[in-house]
């Protein structure tokens, strides 16, 4: 009897019987290049509602693809994540404004980074910093104080860069760069606009070709080494108690997992990157949320009303404390809202590995996969009315209702920002603080037109008149 030999098991290729996505019509040779250059978020847009789940597109000789279903994020950034790489052309500049730290870094070493840094973020330490959050908004106030008797106007997406940025200096360096805010914010401001057209570029040069953008970039990016530098130097050399500030975490944290008597901790190298990533995520980020938020209330009286009844009700006029922070349900509903139309971090990419299936279509290895929270928030399947501004879709029992990856203004799954819990405190501290004494109104005629580069960022800025206000009788 003569026993058949079993056929050989060769792995199948996920998702290789599936379809590939619809293909969105390009120009030819360039494909979306010219609408990735200067139409993003039309584009993003007008293909979510064309295409409601995925699609396929060509940019130049590349494949890419817009996941935009909360079911294939979610497959993407949580079931399949080890897949999805950040070796994308837009990381890669990333990289060369913050080095390898935790928004750019992927694998082993992001792992190992991430185990080293998770410490600093738990919630206990972040609680630590609301009263600096608190005090830089009070400081902030009595600034314009002064300027509200003369019913004078500022431009508000300016002014919550200058708060956050000495809120990131005072919880991630214990160091007051007030003083340097005007250079650093210029400086970060023109490294993300560089890094940002090159992301898009037809010809990737070479950075260190002294053409006069790179020339820019290079003189840019020591304003900001040298003044980070010099505080990791001071730190290293300063005996003693160090202050409880993330820097002091960061450098006194230890890979638990690391051999025994290995070098666990993280490298100069490794805390500038980490370093320059928080300043980007705890500034810039942040600023924009807290802009956009101010922008959001100034065209909807109603909203401004609610909120500002329930900083009356639970703060009767004294500054925010940690403890109200969960007691202010409509105030982060309004933040909820305000980033669901304006995420900050308005869309990413990454690379698949291997070949998957998403949304029911098949993804080749090699190619290009789009994720865009600004599209995905604006999906008619989860949102009604989605470019309207409701808080109310944020409570609790509406949250309950939807896909969690149908919101995600910090990402999903594993590489979900370590950061998230320390903005959200933030935010709603210095919103608190700041409306509950002042009302901010678009100044008339002005052009409000988000600007997607790095982060979404208002373009010509949101000049605002600021207007002093009472307490609500009686609360």
């Amino acid at each position: 009897m003569t026993t058949a030999t079993p056929p050989v098991s060769r792995p199948v290729s996920r998702g290789a019987s599936l379809p590939l996505a619809p293909l969105v019509p390009g120009e030819p040779v360039i494909g979306q290049l010219r609408n990735l250059q200067s139409r993003r978020l039309t584009f993003f847009t007008q293909t979510m509602l064309a295409y409601r789940d995925i699609a396929r597109f060509r940019v130049l000789n590349l494949s890419a693809h817009l996941v935009i279903h909360p079911d294939g994020v979610r497959h993407m950034l949580q079931e399949n994540a080890k897949n999805y790489t950040k070796e994308t052309r837009g990381f890669r500049q990333l990289r060369l404004v913050l080095g390898n730290g935790l928004v750019t870094s992927d694998g082993e070493f992001w792992l190992r980074q991430r185990r080293i840094a998770q410490p600093a973020f738990h919630k206990t330490k972040i609680s630590g910093f609301a009263d600096t959050m608190v005090r830089a908004a009070v400081d902030l106030a009595g600034v314009w104080e002064a300027q509200a008797r003369r019913g004078a106007s500022l431009d508000v997406a300016q002014e919550m860069m200058r708060v956050t940025l000495r809120i990131a200096g005072e919880t991630l360096l214990s160091t007051d760069v007030t003083g340097d805010a005007n250079s650093i914010g210029a400086s970060l401001t023109s490294l993300l606009a560089n890094a940002n057209r090159r992301i898009t570029a037809p010809l990737d040069l070479p950075l260190h070709w002294p053409t006069p953008a790179n020339v820019r970039f290079r003189r840019e990016l020591r304003v900001i080494d040298t003044v980070v530098g010099r505080i990791i130097a001071e730190r290293r050399a300063c005996p003693g108690e160090k202050p409880a500030d993330l820097l002091s975490m960061l450098m006194d944290a230890r890979d638990e997992s690391a051999a025994p008597g290995s070098e666990a901790g993280m490298t100069n190298e490794q805390l500038r990157d980490e370093v320059m990533t928080m300043f980007l995520a705890g500034h810039e980020t942040t600023a924009n949320a807290l802009a956009w938020t101010f922008y959001c209330l100034s065209k909807h009286p109603s909203a401004q009303r609610q909120l500002t009844e329930e900083l009356d009700l639970v703060l009767n006029g004294r500054t925010p404390a940690l403890d109200d922070v969960p007691k202010l349900a409509f105030t982060q509903m309004v933040i909820k809202e305000s980033m669901r139309l304006y995420p900050p971090a308005w869309a990413a990419s990454r690379r698949a590995i291997d070949d998957d299936a998403l949304c029911g279509y098949r993804v080749p290895a090699g190619d290009i996969v789009f994720f865009s929270p600004y599209a995905t928030h604006r999906h008619p399947d989860f949102w009604e009315n989605p470019e309207g501004f409701d808080p109310f879709r944020f409570t609790p029992e509406q949250e309950a209702k939807r896909p969690k990856f149908a919101f995600l203004p910090f990402g999903g799954g594993p590489r979900i920002c370590i950061g998230n819990a320390f903005a959200m405190l933030e935010v709603t501290l210095v919103l608190a603080t700041l409306a509950q004494r002042f009302q901010l109104d678009l100044v008339p005629g002005t052009k409000v037109e988000p600007e997607p580069q790095i982060t979404l960022r208002p373009r010509h800025g949101l000049p605002m008149t600021l207007r002093r206000r009472e307490r609500v009788a009686g609360a």
